[in-house]
């Protein structure tokens, strides 16, 4: 057999084994609302609140979760991915949240917040995940009732896993999410009065 064939059948027969193996499975997660009570449906909405925009930074904005592994050091978990974008992930569970919060009121998830009375902006500055440990979720977020003057707050919250998988982080995402719609809700019923 002269240098040449062998070379050709060498890479004849890794092509045939790389075409036999099974690439591994990509598995997709979705940040949803605390599980609570619904709210009315029979009573019309007293006001509209649009949750919108929301940044994350450039390193989480990606389909690929982002695991914290050190002090300095994350890892980019290629099979491990968001449904969506995680901006919108985290305006859809924010507004699912606020709808039982805030006693029928109107709550969408809506880029610019236009045409609501009042919108929500919110601008991630971690959203840390631990496999195995805790996630972490600092935002500062904005509430302003139609023209009016802004309120202002920053929101942190650190939630335990319950597990070792990534089912357990998302998880944990979900509770410091929900906990974080609690102070961003208290902030809307406070545009309400006077």
């Amino acid at each position: 057999m002269t240098r040449t064939s062998a070379w050709t059948a060498v890479l004849l027969a890794a092509a045939t084994l790389a075409g036999c193996s099974t690439p591994p499975k990509t598995n997709f997660y979705t940040l949803i609302p605390a599980a609570s009570a619904p709210a009315r449906a029979d009573a019309k909405p007293p006001y509209s609140v649009a949750i919108g925009p929301v940044g994350v930074p450039e390193s989480l904005d990606r389909p690929q979760m982002v695991i914290r592994t050190g002090a300095n050091q994350v890892t980019i978990a290629e099979f491990e991915r968001w449904a969506g974008p995680l901006k919108n992930e985290i305006a859809l569970a924010i507004a699912g949240n606020l709808r039982p919060l805030l006693g029928g009121a109107s709550v969408f998830a809506y880029p610019q917040g236009l045409g609501a009375d009042v919108s929500v902006s919110i601008d991630v500055q971690r959203f840390d995940s631990a496999l195995g440990e805790a996630a972490t979720v600092e935002v500062l977020w904005q509430v302003r009732r139609g023209k009016g003057s802004p309120r202002n707050g920053r929101s942190q919250v650190r939630e335990a896993t319950s597990g070792a998988g990534y089912d357990a982080l998302v998880s944990a995402h979900g509770k410091a999410l929900a906990a974080i719609s609690g102070e961003i809700a208290a902030a809307i019923r406070a545009t309400q009065t006077p």
